[in-house]
C-alpha cells in the first residue's frame, strides 16, 4: 500500500514551510479577520452617530462621555472630513476587504501577492492616517474619540501583522541576509504592537494628564 506525502505550499521566496514561521497563516486569519469586524463595527457605529449630529445639531453621540472622552467634540471638527466626507466612511468601505482577507486565508486560499501588497498599502495609508488623527486629536483638538480609538487599534494591530507576514512570506523582499532578522522580529510579534500602543498610551495620559489627576 503507497501513501501520497502532502506538503504545504512554499512561502513566496522559497524560504521554507509555513509551520516554520512564527506568524502561521491561522494566527494572521484571525487577526484579520477580529480586527476587520471590530474596525468595520466601530466605524459602522461613527458613521450612524454622525449622521443623527447633522439630522440633529444638538444630539449628544453615545461616546461622549466626559470633556476628553467626546466623540461629539471630534465630530464637529474638520479634521473628522478631511477627505470631504465624513472619515467613518473610509472604514466601513475597507474594513470588509481585511475580513475577507482573513475569511480566506482561514479557509486555506493562496492569494496573490499583489493581493498582500494592495493589503500592505491599504494598511500602510490606515496606519499614517491614525496617527495624523491621533496627532490631532491630542494636541489640536483637545479631545478623544472612543470609537474612533477602537479603529486605530486596529489599524494598528492589523498593519503590524500584515507587514510581518508579508516580509515572512516574502510579498514584501528584502536581502537574504536580512532574513534572520525577520525572522527574530516575527518572534516577538506580540510585543511591536503592545509596545506601540503602551507609547500611544503613555502620550494620551501626558496630553491629558491634568484633566486626568482631576479623576485621581
Amino acid at each position: 500500500m503507497s501513501t501520497t506525502a502532502i506538503t504545504r505550499p512554499a512561502r513566496v521566496d522559497g524560504a521554507g514551510p509555513d509551520d516554520e514561521s512564527a506568524i502561521g497563516d491561522r494566527l494572521v486569519g484571525w487577526v484579520l479577520t477580529a480586527g476587520g469586524l471590530l474596525g468595520g463595527a466601530a466605524a459602522f457605529v461613527l458613521t450612524v452617530e454622525k449622521i443623527a449630529l447633522l439630522r440633529d445639531p444638538g444630539y449628544t453621540p453615545s461616546c461622549s462621555i466626559n470633556p476628553i472622552l467626546s466623540c461629539g467634540s471630534v465630530m464637529n471638527t474638520w479634521q473628522a472630513e478631511v477627505f470631504g466626507f465624513p472619515n467613518p466612511l473610509l472604514g466601513v468601505a475597507l474594513f470588509p476587504l481585511v475580513v475577507a482577507t482573513g475569511v480566506a486565508v482561514l479557509g486555506g486560499v493562496r492569494l496573490p501577492r499583489r493581493w498582500w501588497l494592495g493589503l500592505q498599502a491599504g494598511t500602510v495609508f490606515g496606519v499614517g492616517l491614525v496617527h495624523w488623527l491621533f496627532f490631532q486629536s491630542l494636541y489640536r483638538i483637545g479631545a478623544l474619540c472612543p470609537y474612533c480609538m477602537v479603529v486605530w487599534v486596529v489599524t494598528i494591530v492589523v498593519f503590524s501583522y500584515t507587514t510581518l507576514y508579508n516580509l515572512d512570506r516574502g510579498h514584501l523582499r528584502v536581502p537574504a541576509s536580512w532574513r534572520p532578522g525577520v525572522a527574530a522580529v516575527a518572534k516577538l510579534h506580540t510585543a511591536i504592537p503592545v509596545a506601540w500602543l503602551l507609547i500611544l498610551t503613555l502620550l494620551v495620559g501626558e496630553a491629558f494628564w491634568t484633566y486626568w489627576r482631576t479623576l485621581l
